[in-house]
């Protein structure tokens, strides 16, 4: 069946991609049985399925099963490489995270997730691990808050119908009305905060990155611990931090976006 019943849809396609996301982050290998019952396909095509992927490189077999390879980077590398998007805001992060002490991220709207794009780590105690490609349900998150309340009300809808493909169950879940406040108040200072909403031991404080329009394109945030960092700190010292690094992200991505086209082509 067409999805949405689009004549142009390829359903193969769609299939093969879906089979990617079957693999959860947590389990290096699973069966035939498995990833047929996680996409919901049956078992012969996804076999057929799991043969071209491991033929052009994206999964391997064993004893154990089926296995994603190094490969599968490429599909997410190609989006951040094509946006510039580490080698414009690593030295930011990395002033900030000298300034701070903490982690700090950089995180783009994906459906009802956020997905990091860019991440300068400190070693210190966390709940859940962050890396580049790492989803969260937005809502949960500082990042996320930001990039969700610069969302019109009829998109803010259509993504909050979206379910997570997280994995993760978040700590806060409020309703309809709940949201609304929340982001009413996000729209309101021009920052969010989240004190272990997404999970326990983790607050953090985020601001937006605009384009040259003035649009919200991703969010940057400080990260911490709550045993380590109270909300008075993250709000008084972190944030005026945040918000001038966001501030000087945002004129830089104004003007990567600003440079004539034969430039772009010759950094992507």
């Amino acid at each position: 069946m067409r999805r949405e019943g689009n004549p142009e849809f390829i359903e193969a396609l769609a299939r093969g991609l879906d089979v990617l996301r079957c693999f959860p982050p947590s389990v290096g290998a699973m069966t035939l049985s498995e990833m047929a019952t996680a996409a919901g396909l049956a078992r012969p095509t996804v076999r057929r399925i799991l043969i071209t992927l491991e033929q052009l490189g994206y999964v391997r077999s064993d004893e154990r099963g089926f296995s994603l390879t190094p490969r599968v980077l490429e599909l997410g590398m190609a989006y951040i490489g094509s946006m510039n998007l580490w080698e414009l805001t690593e030295p930011h992060l990395k002033n900030l995270v000298e300034q701070t002490g903490e982690s700090c991220s950089v995180a783009q709207l994906d459906g009802s997730d956020i997905v990091y794009t860019a991440r300068v780590a400190v070693p210190k105690l966390v709940t859940l691990a962050v890396t580049v490609g790492t989803r969260f349900p937005a809502l949960s998150t500082s990042l996320g808050k930001v990039l969700l309340a610069a969302l019109s009300r009829e998109e803010l809808t259509k993504i909050l119908a979206e379910p997570s493909r997280s994995g993760i169950t978040p700590r806060w879940r409020p309703d309809r009305e709940e949201i609304d406040d929340a982001l009413r108040t996000v729209r309101a200072k021009g920052w969010a905060v989240t004190d272990q909403g997404l999970a326990l031991g983790i607050r953090s404080v985020a601001a937006p990155v605009r384009d040259g329009e003035g649009q919200v394109v991703a969010a940057v945030n400080v990260n911490a611990h709550a045993a380590e960092t109270s909300m008075e700190v993250l709000v008084d010292h972190h944030l005026p931090l945040l918000l001038t690094t966001a501030s000087a992200i945002s004129a830089d991505w104004a003007a990567w976006q600003a440079r004539p086209l034969d430039t772009l082509r010759g950094t992507v």
